[in-house]
């Protein structure tokens, strides 16, 4: 299916591995001129052709200077992809609650909410002159905070919120907001060594590859395996099609069918 996006231009936030990285090679792929922000610009980012920008999202500044970089860059921005995010990777991350303290705390909720909203705030005037789109990454875990590190669950429970308030507010103005929410992918998060994963399968006594193997079963996964990157990926290049032109304040769940709630 032509996804009719050849020509326009985005903004995709954490672009530098994992879902960020696989939207950002499908949004390329489509044609579309794409500024990605990221801490680093590994090899296989630049191989996609997209400006580059490195910038700390978790700062008060760094979105700013991502969103004017991207106005110089592109002239004006059709879509943007909020997918920065992290917090919830290695030791010290699966103890529970009593285990994070404030500085944790503001260090998560700066880089999962803060800079999406920092970034959008920056971009929606362009958005609104082009009567773009916004697509938030989020989380099952905003559906399921006792599933992960409750800093990490409950700042993208928030980020969900935040995606459901800008589309009541910026629909009328022609601004497509959306969230899609992912369960287990299989990127660095849970594969990587020194990965939340890794900490979790330590936590329980399991080597970390069969923690793995074990992990879509264990988390009611009805496809019996890890999503894939790509199919993320795709699900955004429609979001951001005008073949979804309807689709408005949805949050999409992909997780395999481990929720089981209607």
């Amino acid at each position: 299916m032509d996804m009719r996006l050849s020509g326009k231009t985005a903004v995709v936030t954490g672009a530098s591995r994992g879902l960020g990285l696989a939207i950002v090679q499908a949004l390329t792929g489509e044609g579309m001129r794409v500024v990605a922000a990221s801490r680093t610009t590994p090899p296989a980012l630049k191989e996609t052709g997209a400006i580059a920008v490195a910038a700390d999202l978790s700062t008060a500044h760094g979105p700013g200077e991502v969103i004017d970089r991207a106005l110089a860059e592109l002239g004006e921005i059709d879509l943007l992809v909020n997918n920065a995010g992290g917090g919830d990777g290695g030791e010290g991350q699966v103890g529970g609650f009593l285990g994070f303290d404030d500085d944790l705390w503001r260090q998560t909720y700066d880089l999962n909410l803060f800079s999406a909203v920092r970034v959008t705030r920056a971009a929606l005037p362009s958005l609104v002159r082009r009567r773009g789109t916004v697509i938030n990454i989020s989380s099952i875990g905003a559906r399921m905070p006792h599933g992960g590190p409750t800093p990490y669950t409950t700042a993208k429970a928030a980020l969900t919120a935040f995606g459901k308030a800008l589309a009541e507010e910026f629909g009328p103005q022609g601004v497509r907001v959306n969230t899609i929410s992912p369960g287990v992918v299989r990127t660095s998060l849970w594969v990587g060594p020194g990965s939340y994963g890794a900490a979790v399968a330590a936590a329980h006594g399991m080597d970390h590859e069969r923690f793995l193997e074990a992990l879509p079963a264990a988390s009611g996964m009805t496809t019996g395996r890890l999503i894939e990157p790509e199919e993320i990926a795709s699900l955004v290049t429609w979001l951001a099609s005008p073949h979804a032109a309807s689709v408005m304040g949805a949050d999409f769940v992909v997780d395999g069918g481990a929720i089981k709630a209607v």
